[in-house]
């Protein structure tokens, strides 16, 4: 596998409106509200950086508003981009980890696979063409 680059970087949370309060108002990011998810691709040092609701991402990794039970809910998420995620997921496959979803293309046109990290981080095997303009 050849990461090429961290394509982004989120804090999940179960409080958005605290979280919005903590990094918006205090910090005074500059994040686009979409729907609660808050996220900026203009934030120099990360190519994006977000505040994802933990619903949101139990609906992106399971099609539910309800993180399950069964898997440590993540308090942050981390995607690194390779050139080719569904062999980078078979890879990680190989090496004993259990993929919570495989290659998919997201609605906003990124194709990513997800897994837990040991220590309980949401990690992505993304391809965001955006990012390769």
């Amino acid at each position: 596998m050849n990461v090429l680059f961290i394509s982004g970087f989120a804090t999940i949370t179960t409080d958005p409106e605290a979280s919005a309060r903590f990094y918006v108002d205090t910090l005074g990011l500059p994040l686009e509200n979409d729907d609660g998810y808050r996220h900026s691709n203009e934030i120099d040092g990360t190519r994006h950086f977000g505040v994802w609701p933990l619903s949101a991402a139990a609906q992106s990794c399971f099609g539910t508003d309800v993180w399950p039970a069964t898997v440590p809910a993540p308090t942050a998420t981390i995607e690194f981009d390779v050139d080719d995620v569904a062999a980078a997921a078979a890879e990680m496959e190989a090496a004993g980890y259990t993929l919570l979803h495989g290659a998919r293309t997201e609605p906003w046109g990124q194709t990513v696979a997800r897994l837990m990290s040991p220590e309980g981080v949401l990690v992505g095997l993304s391809y965001a063409p955006w990012f390769r303009e």
